[in-house]
């Protein structure tokens, strides 16, 4: 069966994530449901390449599905995007892949954006897109902390319980805290990521953006390997997947 890859976003609000639930709507279910009448014999699996929070949006997941018969990779995109009708899911491209590439276990390496919006006025046109702090953070603060959680690391600290991973131990490449305007993103990349990790991250770095920890707190917070030592869950709504990597991009031919 031919495979393809699905380049994909969308807007989380409304979703229970983007796994198949036995109850409410998630991506995956909605992907398949659009892609089913290209092959209404045979059923259809997507995989993505990270299985996003219910609330978590996207604008570059990847994922895969095999169909039972070839077809041309523009028409895929625009049969899927016509079937998935008012749902805020949209194929931006698709690419007939080789047959061993897996949305997942390909990937090389994966990138999240935070957005915090920090003003005393609510969001409008930023609402359900970002965490509204009231309070004005220490950006520069923040990205000290980070910092110091960059790099290989056991973080038991910023994992969630019900995490499923081998092992707690990660490898950060990159975690920033960064300015603009009224906005404070925090960019994170790694090759994959513990389960609430991101969220774990930020609702820390929160803390110290607010002058309640120092950079020197976060650093105690990771060496005790332990969940209760840092911060919060940061709310979904503020975090997107920006990016998936592989040795080769699927979607370049």
């Amino acid at each position: 069966m031919p495979r393809y890859a699905l380049l994909v976003e969308y807007d989380g609000a409304g979703f229970l994530g983007w796994q198949r639930q036995e109850t409410g709507l998630s991506v995956q279910q909605v992907l398949e449901e659009a892609a089913a009448p290209l092959t209404p014999h045979d059923p259809v699996v997507a995989v993505a390449a990270g299985r996003t929070d219910a609330g978590v949006h996207a604008e570059a997941q990847v994922a895969h599905l095999d169909l039972a018969r070839e077809i041309d990779p523009r028409r895929l995109r625009e049969a899927v995007n016509f079937h998935l009708g008012t749902h805020r899911v949209s194929v931006v491209q698709a690419a007939r892949a080789p047959d061993d590439f897996h949305a997942r276990f390909s990937a090389i390496g994966r990138a999240y954006r935070y957005d915090i919006l920090d003003r005393r006025a609510r969001p409008a046109l930023l609402a359900g897109r970002v965490w509204h702090v009231k309070r004005r953070l220490d950006a520069g603060a923040m990205q000290a902390a980070a910092a110091l959680l960059v790099g290989r690391h056991d973080f038991t600290s910023f994992r969630a319980a019900a995490c499923q991973a081998a092992s707690p131990v990660k490898t950060l490449d990159r975690l920033d805290v960064v300015r603009e305007g009224d906005l404070v993103r925090v960019f994170a990349e790694a090759r994959s990521f513990l389960h609430h990790q991101v969220r774990n991250l930020v609702g820390t770095l929160k803390l110290v953006g607010e002058g309640r920890w120092t950079p020197a707190d976060v650093a105690a917070a990771l060496a005790a390997r332990d969940r209760s030592a840092a911060g919060p869950t940061a709310p979904p709504e503020g975090l997107t997947l920006t990016a998936v990597r592989y040795p080769a991009d699927p979607f370049a031919r």
